[in-house]
């Protein structure tokens, strides 16, 4: 969409666009994942080890940069009433809500029960279905480790192999190194920059994996928001997380960098947030994935303080619900493109569709180049995403 053409749009819906504004002036600070990263991992994950496992993190957090309060009130002071089409006044009043439960996480970071609850209205709790899927894929053996899984790369290193991925997409990558993150890389949308885990190491199917997974779908996914005549669609429609991470852990596995092991990861996450519903601390979670399960304590520790971070955080047990929805869609021939035109979810995507007729949305840019081609060659990761509940 040219200049003109915006100008023109902008005018025939004047009040939607000046509401559209308005929120985006008001969320660009809460953007949770920035605030949710522990300031002191490490320290705390050694106080925890040299305790044997008994005496809990006490983790620290960044301090807020906005004023809780007055955002809610300016975010509810909306005329929302002004914008003429009904779903798309729907949609915007569904948006409110959202914006306003995640800047009440944010709020309550650090105060348990109230940042627990909250968190539950934003990514809910894991089905039964959910919890069987993680154990069914838990019952398969380990595979034979690989030359590819031995952890030798720097973040220098890594930081490298981005810059020469990042060449398959028209769009700029913006790479800092970073000390205050929980995953060894995530991307922030606000600023379009790719993140990566100071003093850690990586191995070569590692890279891959994050490769596809953060460049190849949430930067496609933050840069074609970006393009989007509405600001809506980069700070990201309500319940976005189970598309978005459902797309970027399907990007791993069409690129062919998906292993047994990182699926097992992720269901690992949905039985630390199910032990979350069923009242663990900290130290019962790490001993339901290490001394129940039997997965080395540093990977056993990062899983637990993912989902208890904050005070209980279960966004981590959408990855695998999201995975298995996007595969089952691939499975059935749908295109993906009406989900990558930004952080966008599933279950909005006939708005998307009302708003491209209306001329209110565009045709994406960016597309994955993951997506092309199915590269995956373990049939054992066949078998469990075809039998998944």
């Amino acid at each position: 969409m040219n200049a003109k053409d915006l100008v023109a749009l902008q005018r025939a819906n004047e009040s939607l666009f000046e509401i559209d504004a308005n929120l985006n002036r008001l969320v660009k600070k809460i953007e949770l994942l920035s605030y949710l990263n522990p300031l002191n991992t490490e320290k705390e994950k050694q106080r925890f080890f040299a305790s044997k496992y008994t005496e809990n993190p006490i983790l620290k957090y960044p301090k807020i940069k906005f004023h809780p309060y007055k955002l809610h009130r300016m975010l509810f002071s909306q005329r929302l009433e002004r914008i003429t089409d009904q779903k798309v006044q729907k949609l915007y009043q569904d948006i409110i809500y959202y914006y306003s439960n995640m800047a009440q996480c944010i709020q309550t970071i650090g105060e348990p029960k109230k940042f627990y609850y909250n968190s539950l209205r934003l990514y809910g709790s894991p089905t039964e279905k959910d919890v069987q899927n993680a154990q069914f894929i838990l019952h398969y053996s380990n595979e034979t480790e690989r030359a590819d899984m031995e952890k030798i790369y720097s973040p220098d290193d890594a930081k490298a192999y981005f810059d020469e991925f990042s060449k398959l997409y028209d769009f700029p990558l913006n790479i800092k190194l970073s000390t205050a993150i929980a995953a060894d890389a995530m991307v922030s949308n606000s600023t379009q920059t790719l993140l990566i885990k100071k003093n850690t190491k990586f191995s070569k199917n590692q890279l891959l994996t994050l490769a596809n997974h953060e460049i190849g779908v949430h930067l496609v996914t933050t840069y074609n928001g970006i393009e989007q005549p509405l600001k809506i669609f980069s700070n990201g429609f309500p319940r976005n997380v189970e598309t978005q991470e459902g797309l970027a852990v399907f990007s791993e596995y069409m690129s062919g960098a998906l292993t047994l092991e990182r699926l097992k990861t992720l269901a690992y996450r949905v039985l630390a947030s199910d032990s979350l519903i069923k009242g663990y601390s900290f130290s019962d979670t790490f001993d339901l994935i290490h001394g129940t399960y039997k997965l080395n304590r540093n990977d056993a520790f990062s899983i637990t303080m993912r989902v208890h971070r904050g005070g209980g955080f279960t966004k981590d047990r959408l990855y695998l619900s999201g995975l298995k929805k996007i595969y089952k869609r691939h499975q059935r021939g749908e295109e993906m493109d009406t989900l990558l035109t930004g952080k966008v979810t599933m279950d909005y995507e006939a708005d998307i569709v009302n708003l491209q007729d209306l001329g209110l949305a565009s045709p994406i840019t960016h597309r994955n180049i993951a997506f092309k081609e199915n590269k995956n060659e373990n049939a054992t990761l066949d078998s469990i995403l075809n039998h998944l509940k």
